[in-house]
């Protein structure tokens, strides 16, 4: 089977694709407060599902990454009205140090293709 890789830049790329699965990169936002980044990371998480043939309704996992576990009640009130009754994904969510400081929440996604 062939493995496809999208939008590298030599150190990663955004995107896998083997076998109808999808395996995005961990996505960030780097403006505003948590419940502004999970907006901006949830958006940039669509974007690249409709890009490479899948959409949120097919995530098979999502795991995310936070500043501060002191986030989790805010992320998940995003996360919450952005996943649709039927299709939550299995999920972790962790306390990490992030790369910059100005970040407070980091999410990776494996999803399936539409077809």
């Amino acid at each position: 089977m062939e493995i496809k890789r999208y939008e590298n830049n030599g150190r990663m790329s955004s995107a896998v694709v083997h076998n109808n699965t999808i395996y995005l990169s961990g996505q960030v936002h780097a403006e505003g407060d948590v419940k502004e980044q999970t907006i901006g990371v949830l958006s940039k998480i669509e974007n690249l599902l409709e890009k490479y043939n899948s959409d949120k309704n097919h995530i098979l996992s999502a795991t995310i990454y936070l500043k501060s576990m002191n986030d989790f009640a805010d992320m998940n009130s995003v996360w919450d009205n952005w996943v649709e009754d039927g299709h939550e994904p299995a999920r972790a969510c962790v306390e990490a140090k992030m790369a910059r400081e100005c970040l407070l929440v980091e999410i990776s996604i494996v999803a399936a293709t539409k077809y």
